[in-house]
């Protein structure tokens, strides 16, 4: 029928009806707008059919007319289910919480591995997991992703080179890699080590080769500092140079700081909300309302749901929010030459070798224009000026062909 799902929602019930009337008694429902289907006769003075639950109550004046008898044989529909569903409740509300509960527990961490890290290192590791809230019994839900984590355990770890981060099931797995590893010895072939910035000598420590500058020598880029080759000249020996010059070196640097400047921060006032994300579309579970934060920035990161091993189709969203106000800085004219100078040295040492030395600092250039702090710095560095420069040897062939072209013939 077309009513069929209507039916079933609101409820239908089987009727059977004995009695020499039922013809009567079907003409008069008729009559009266009840529907009815599914009629079958058993037999002369029985019948069956269904009819709407709430139309039941009209059968008992037709029947009496028509000196019938009703039986009920079977009850369906909404109605009859919810009632089911209530009185077998105390068995349904142990279903849904030990589901709810076995949810909870596929969603907590139970382990944590870290392997290829010393006992020293480890211990750095869970210390710092400690402080970052991540251990046995944590909801997955309120920890951050796994590329945060690993981010802040390699910057907050001195003895890692890195560490890689896996989630599977319940358990964290980490493999690290520290720095202690040896380096594998570089095999270098015969050279000469030359200048590769115009320098004063300051120092030279030789390890192999033949030095050909002295203390106080003025070089200049790609000048000779020690040669790869030693010894009598018909018994040359051919290493690769290895030391260390170290000259005096020279570089400027110009830097602008403006008195007066605005950028943002954060002030630590910050808001988190859960939302479940079922079919693209987010139900909101936990912090509800718009934050009162006139700016802020947002973070959004999802967790996906697992039940024992299977990753549901649902996830978890949390998104936080953290305010962020402006801040305008002022300096003094002071304060500016001060944070110019500074910001110079850390500029030339974006450009310096890690054992390079700043020997002395004077200011060329100092102005206040448009605002702006304006200074040109000249810096004196020791650092090692010495490069490699390989040797290419001279075979045989080229040493003859090298003797054919400087001879000449005598006119017959």
């Amino acid at each position: 029928m077309k009513n069929q799902w209507i039916h079933t929602f609101s409820g239908t019930v089987k009727v059977k009806l004995t009695g020499k009337g039922i013809e009567r008694f079907l003409n008069q429902l008729t009559r009266s707008g009840v529907s009815i289907w599914n009629v079958k006769k058993h037999g002369s003075e029985a019948v069956t059919f269904y009819v709407n639950l709430q139309d039941v109550k009209k059968l008992r004046i037709p029947a009496r007319d028509s000196n019938c008898k009703i039986r009920f044989l079977e009850r369906a529909g909404g109605p009859f289910f919810l009632r089911k569903l209530w009185t077998n409740s105390g068995f349904l509300a142990g279903a849904f919480l030990f589901f709810a509960l076995m949810m909870l527990l596929s969603n907590m961490v139970w382990g944590i591995e870290i392997k290829g890290a010393s006992p020293a290192t480890e211990h750095q590791i869970r210390k710092e997991l400690d402080r970052m809230g991540i251990g046995v019994g944590k909801l997955q839900f309120s920890i951050d992703s796994v590329e945060s984590i690993q981010k802040e355990l390699t910057d907050k770890v001195g003895a890692l080179t890195w560490i890689g981060v896996e989630l599977k099931g319940t358990t964290y797995h980490f493999q690290a890699v520290e720095k202690s590893e040896p380096e594998k010895a570089e095999v270098i072939g015969p050279r000469n080590l030359v200048a590769k910035r115009k320098a004063a000598i300051v120092k030279i420590f030789v390890e192999k080769g033949e030095p050909v500058v002295e203390v106080n020598d003025y070089v200049m880029p790609g000048q000779l500092l020690v040669s790869g080759l030693y010894g009598k000249e018909d018994d040359l020996k051919v290493v690769a140079a290895e030391g260390e010059i170290l000259g005096e070196t020279w570089y400027s640097t110009k830097v602008e700081l403006p008195l007066k400047s605005t950028f943002q921060v954060y002030n630590g006032n910050e808001k988190k909300k859960y939302s479940l994300m079922i079919a693209g579309k987010a139900l909101p579970v936990w912090g509800f309302g718009k934050p009162d934060f006139s700016e802020y920035e947002l973070e959004v990161t999802e967790q996906p749901v697992r039940f024992f091993n299977w990753e549901l189709p649902v996830k978890v969203e949390k998104k936080t929010i953290r305010e962020r106000e402006q801040v305008t800085r002022i300096y003094s004219r002071k304060e500016a030459i001060e944070s110019a100078k500074e910001l110079a040295r850390k500029d030339i040492k974006n450009y310096l070798p890690e054992n390079a030395i700043i020997k002395g600092e004077k200011i060329l250039h100092q102005s206040i224009e448009n605002d702006k702090v304006k200074l040109t710095t000249h810096f004196t560095i020791i650092e090692d000026i010495a490069e490699g420069q390989p040797i290419i040897k001279e075979t045989e062939n080229d040493r003859r062909l090298k003797n054919d072209g400087n001879t000449t013939s005598e006119p017959n």
